[in-house]
């Protein structure tokens, strides 16, 4: 469907003239991700003729259910899926191109057509090697308990010498075959030695091997690999409506999520400039997605965790396994004050509730209000985890409504148990709920 072009009168010196008005949209979510951030992404492509990533990499997980069939995305954008819409590897993400072609080959041997007409990859985008997946399980081992929970697909690791700059290669760099094998030469060899030095049973990485695999994958993504900032721009001043979809949650973020059990990436809105080149006040309408009840994957606190029964059901019907990893998730009520602080960091203006039919079930439904800390009760997120570890969540309690509430189409169907959920999701965040999930597919949301 192409998008409506609006029109409006703008000053231009002693004349006036019309002006498209540009939509750009984000997409964002709020928790600690697995928010089904994917739906409403799929929905609002009816809109936009660009969807645009902005970090992360092969950790994150997207699923979108449209007409029966499933489809699970970990790199690509979720606009990938819809005719006519441009999907966009950003810089901000690192690429692993072996992953990055197989998730195409899935679609395309789908009936999906992928090119270069509806998919581009940034040429400054980072390239995830294979000592970077080694780096990644060798460090989890070492740290044992204190694991952060990794994926174990080589993102930390590749953040890390992105930062460091010297051992960095960036997509473009593929390109230049002799700079390319020089550098990787130098990389290889210093990453033996301190392999060898962590874990004495590693195996030793051939440079050459490497070289020749990762000029293959250069030459198979090749239609793709763009300047996507210039392009977005262009884009921008051109009248298309652009979309960007956040991965995982803002609670993973690494500057502003539950350090250090974050990912290592900017993945609330503060990563959408650095990520793609787009500054954040051309966003117009800023989006966050929450799930009626908190999940997280991996370690770190989690005030509202239910490690019982009512936890375990709502991992069952929720079906709570990481699309990526396939672990499960451990689940607990809404937490307001977290979810809150996650829309105030993104500047989000609106919110979409996922999965509320995943509560229908039980005879009572809670949010967390606030926390007490140390007999103090606050309503600020803490910044440090020894204090997210002992903070007590502090419950309202809501009658459950026990009915099936899937087939809804409008707000006044739902029952006044779900409708006063909602409400409550609204008051605590101080924000209006714009959307509402009630089942896995697209026609199951209502839109307010």
């Amino acid at each position: 469907m192409t998008a409506p072009v609006f029109l409006r009168w703008v000053p231009c010196g002693y004349f006036i003239k019309r002006e498209c008005i540009v939509t750009v949209t984000s997409v964002v979510g709020l928790q600690w991700g697995d928010e089904a951030k994917g739906k409403i992404v799929d929905i609002l492509t009816d809109s936009h003729q660009v969807v645009v990533r902005y970090q992360g990499g092969n950790n994150a997980g997207h699923t979108v259910k449209f007409d029966g069939e499933t489809y699970k995305l970990s790199l690509l954008p979720t606009g990938i899926l819809r005719p006519g819409v441009k999907a966009v590897i950003g810089n901000g993400l690192v690429v692993n191109p072996e992953a990055l072609l197989k998730e195409i080959k899935s679609l395309t041997d789908r009936g999906l057509p992928i090119s270069g007409e509806n998919l581009m990859v940034s040429d400054r985008a980072h390239v995830i090697l294979p000592y970077h997946i080694i780096e990644d399980a060798v460090y989890e081992k070492r740290r044992g308990e204190q694991a952060i929970g990794t994926t174990g697909r080589g993102i930390g690791t590749c953040y890390r010498d992105k930062a460091l700059r010297s051992h960095a290669i960036r997509i473009g760099d593929l390109y230049h075959p002799e700079s390319f094998r020089s550098r990787l030469k130098e990389i290889v060899a210093a990453k033996n030695l301190m392999l060898k030095a962590l874990d004495p049973g590693v195996e030793e990485l051939n440079a050459d091997a490497i070289f020749a695999s990762y000029t293959s994958y250069a030459e198979q993504i090749k239609p793709f690999v763009a300047d996507t900032t210039a392009w977005l721009h262009r884009a921008i001043r051109d009248g298309a409506n652009i979309l960007f979809e956040g991965a995982q949650g803002s609670l993973l973020d690494v500057d502003h999520g539950t350090f250090p059990y974050v990912t290592s990436s900017n993945s609330s809105s503060a990563g959408i400039h650095s990520g793609s080149g787009v500054p954040e006040r051309k966003i117009d309408r800023m989006i966050g997605i929450v799930k009626a009840y908190t999940t997280r994957v991996g370690g770190g606190p989690f005030p509202t965790e239910l490690l019982n029964a009512t936890g375990q059901h709502i991992r069952d019907v929720g079906h709570e396994y990481g699309t990526v990893t396939g672990r499960p998730r451990r689940c607990g009520w809404l937490d307001g004050v977290a979810t809150a602080y996650g829309a105030r960091i993104c500047g989000v203006d609106e919110i979409a509730v996922m999965l509320l039919d995943v509560l229908s079930q039980l005879d009572e439904v809670c949010i967390c209000e606030a926390y007490e800390i140390r007999g103090e009760r606050t309503t600020d997120f803490p910044a440090h985890v020894e204090d997210l570890e002992v903070a007590k969540p502090i419950l309202r309690r809501i009658p459950g409504w026990k009915q099936d509430i899937t087939g809804a189409r409008k707000l006044s169907d739902l029952p006044a148990g779900a409708r006063y959920y909602v409400d409550s999701v609204s008051e605590l965040m101080g924000l209006p709920v714009k959307f509402i999930s009630i089942g896995p597919d697209r026609a199951q949301t209502i839109l307010l």
